[in-house]
């Protein structure tokens, strides 16, 4: 959706403290610099491209934790599924893998919340 809460923004930061053992603040710095790259990009293939070159299982992984943003607020947005769609289309998986990814993220959010 067009909202960018402070919850994806803290997924994002955890991705990124976990995915390259960074501190918080490296992790807020990392993120508010690759919002800045976003804000003055023109396409999206640019941020795909390293994507390209991980093995499957690391794509599907790279899909999951998208997907965690994507749904941490609880709605799905016809944007945001066409991103997710045209990113999966740019690093090689099948929409398959995608749907299965963000029916095993949705699972988890659901427990974590009680659902």
């Amino acid at each position: 959706d067009e909202r960018y809460e402070t919850r994806e923004k803290a997924i994002i930061d955890q991705s990124l403290m976990a995915k390259f053992a960074l501190s918080q603040q490296a992790a807020q710095t990392l993120r508010a610099a690759g919002e800045e790259a976003q804000a003055s990009a023109l396409d999206i293939q640019r941020f795909t491209r390293i994507a390209k070159e991980m093995s499957a299982e690391e794509k599907i992984a790279f899909i999951e934790q998208l997907w965690e943003i994507v749904l941490s607020d609880g709605e799905r947005d016809s944007y945001e599924d066409t991103l997710m769609r045209r990113i999966c289309g740019l690093i090689y998986l099948e929409d398959r893998d995608s749907g299965q990814a963000r029916i095993r993220v949705a699972a988890r959010l659901a427990s974590s919340s009680g659902e």
